[in-house]
């Protein structure tokens, strides 16, 4: 099992940062926020739905609160990326791309990070494996 370095940039301001109104569903109590993001699916949940509420902060602590508990869970990590680029932090993103050589990553889950990104390395697919 490969370990990743923590990258929590804003981890203190996205805990803080409170939901939109719009949003629904989405816990505004931080030991709600800890809870729905225990596990890998429940976090990417509660990350899309602070999203679709336009609190990109809050998705960004939530995710870091999902690396840190499962640091190699590839799509929390390739959502996240995708918000460092939203939040004009390429290098961030850059940084986390890097430690995901040798890991498989879903084309679907690529075109989010691509999508946020615009044209940025992919990382290298497992040895022996093709994309």
């Amino acid at each position: 099992m490969r370990s990743f370095a923590p990258c929590c940039l804003l981890a203190g301001l996205a805990v803080m940062a409170a939901a939109p109104a719009a949003a629904q569903a989405v816990p505004t109590d931080p030991d709600a926020l800890i809870a729905a993001s225990a596990s890998p699916e429940s976090g990417l949940a509660l990350a899309r739905a602070q999203m679709g509420g336009r609190d990109l902060l809050g998705a960004l602590g939530t995710l870091e609160r999902v690396l840190a508990a499962h640091p190699e869970a590839v799509p929390p990590r390739l959502l996240y990326t995708s918000l460092l680029c939203r939040l004009d932090d390429r290098e961030g993103a850059e940084v986390e791309l890097r430690g995901l050589d040798g890991y498989a990553i879903a084309d679907s889950d690529w075109a989010e990070v691509a999508n946020a990104c615009g044209a940025i390395a992919r990382p290298a697919p497992p040895k022996g494996k093709r994309r």
